[in-house]
């Protein structure tokens, strides 16, 4: 079985030049960030986060709601109106602005790290190496891309100076998930502030406070007021009134495939705005016997226990070729049971909590149902500790693809392994699913690889390797997985053709 942590409420010291997260915890941001100050809702609303180690509501937030919006709206447009102080700086200061930014969030890393461990469970280590260590990148990234945005010249016929121009399409809003809340923070608000666009954004209502906390930084580092608005509240009335607002040009979501419709009919109903969603995935992830079997199984775990399966990407639907299959499922559970469970701040943890109760129901549920139609559970498959919403990592092998288990998305911490016999077969299987979003095979055969990483249906292919993502790389999906691509400025840019005659 997976083990407890030593102590459950006090981090171990740590090893060496291993960072430690921040003891005595004050939250000092909970406000709307608009303009670049800091509001009351209007309805003197307030909603609670709570910490899902351990249940315990560490503050109230103000509640934005339609009003908030339209004033963060308001507030974007200005700072959007030529002659603005956003509008008239030059791009190369647009980049210094966007790389103070991701200064800053180094001198913070380890106050950011500990927000977002405390706020989402997500293991504080993870949060600092990866979290933290993807958001910065992404910055600095985009800030050399901001005095690089060209058009170009188009020679036609007649006596013509035709060019093309790239500009900023607008107000951007921008729905946050409450999975990874500040990598996905830094993926949508870096590519549209190097374009010059300006932005509305909504966290997630489980995880608000490293979003409001980057409020306090982006005022530090000098962006003009109403570049960037941070709106806490709820998907049905915050998120709706981003996706259904008239003077929004623009809206990215990462979420669910069902919010995900919803904003799409919003956009077609409103003023067809553009709209960039990034949704569910139930991913295939295809072993043949020919791959390295021990680097595969390691692969395989961590693609889909990360951050305690609460990934979009996750590998939850693993093919593995008949003749290695029982190895691979013995070796698979072995890791599943190494597992140290308890509190994210520990830092010889290594898994944590669920984000709420809601999710934590619904993986218990569907684990239940694997059980009932005939999966085998190799380990985990229950609760685990007196308090926080911890579910042990759970292994299932003789997974068949009409399971509950084998078409919905989880999102939690449970593996199920197929067993395939021929590689038509397992192409038919693996894109026999609604979504398609990212795929993965392991093989030594390059032949093989290249024929999976062409008829496989998902935006994302990764060969011998799993969660290997880049901030130069654009990320989405085919099918109910999403449209448009994450990471690609050209995505939040207008597109002017110019003739002079």
């Amino acid at each position: 079985m997976s083990t407890p942590a030593a102590d459950h409420e006090t981090p171990a010291p740590a090893p060496p030049n291993v960072p430690v997260p921040v003891s005595e915890l004050e939250i000092k941001h909970t406000k709307i960030f608009i303009n670049n100050e800091w509001h009351n809702s209007s309805s003197g609303k307030r909603f609670p986060t709570y910490n899902p180690a351990t249940c315990e509501k560490i503050c109230e937030v103000e509640e934005g709601d339609k009003v908030e919006v339209d004033r963060a709206v308001k507030a974007a447009q200005e700072a959007f109106q030529l002659g603005s102080p956003w509008r008239r700086m030059d791009a190369s200061e647009r980049g210094k602005l966007l790389n103070k930014l991701a200064d800053l969030m180094e001198r913070d890393r380890v106050l950011l790290s500990t927000i977002e461990s405390i706020d989402s469970g997500k293991l504080f280590l993870h949060a600092y190496f990866v979290d933290l260590d993807g958001s910065i990148k992404t910055l600095r990234y985009y800030a050399g891309w901001a005095d690089k945005i060209q058009g170009r010249s188009i020679p036609v016929d007649g006596e013509f100076l035709t060019f093309t121009r790239h500009e900023p399409v607008g107000v951007c809003g921008q729905i946050i998930p409450w999975n990874f809340p500040l990598l996905m923070f830094t993926w949508k608000l870096a590519p549209a502030l190097c374009c010059g666009n300006t932005v509305v954004i909504k966290p997630a209502e489980q995880t608000p406070l490293t979003a409001l906390y980057m409020g306090s930084l982006i005022k530090e580092a000098g962006f003009p007021p109403g570049v960037v608005n941070i709106v806490p509240g709820y998907g049905t009335t915050a998120g709706a009134a981003i996706a259904n607002h008239m003077d929004i040009e623009k809206v990215a979501f990462t979420g669910s495939t069902e919010v995900g419709k919803l904003i799409q009919e919003a956009a077609g109903r409103s003023n067809l705005k553009r709209v960039t969603l990034e949704l569910g995935g139930k991913n295939p992830n295809i072993i043949f016997a020919d791959a390295d079997l021990d680097y595969a199984v390691q692969q395989a775990h961590h693609g889909l226990f990360f951050n305690q399966g609460q990934c979009c990407l996750a590998g939850s639907r693993i093919f593995v070729e008949e003749s290695i299959y029982k190895e691979f499922v013995r070796k698979s559970t072995e890791l599943a049971q190494k597992h140290v469970i308890g509190n994210p701040l520990h830092v010889s943890v290594t898994h944590g909590p669920q984000i709420d109760k809601a999710q934590y129901d619904k993986i218990l549920n569907l684990i239940e149902s694997g059980k009932k139609e005939g999966a085998k559970l190799e380990c985990g498959g229950l609760p685990w500790g007196d308090k926080g919403f911890y579910i042990q990592p759970t292994v299932f092998s003789d997974v068949t693809d009409e399971m509950r288990i084998a078409k919905e998305e989880i999102f939690g911490p449970v593996q199920q392994i197929f067993k395939f016999k021929a590689i038509d077969e397992v192409i038919k299987r693996a894109n026999n699913t609604q979504y398609g979003l990212v795929a993965a095979v392991f093989t030594k055969d390059i032949n093989k690889a290249m024929t999976l990483a062409s008829a496989l249906q998902a935006g994302t292919v990764w060969v011998n390797c799993y969660n290997a993502l880049h901030v130069q790389s654009p990320f989405g999906g085919f099918k109910m997985s999403g449209n448009g691509r994450e990471m690609i400025i050209f995505n939040i840019c207008k597109f002017k053709y110019v003739v002079v005659n």
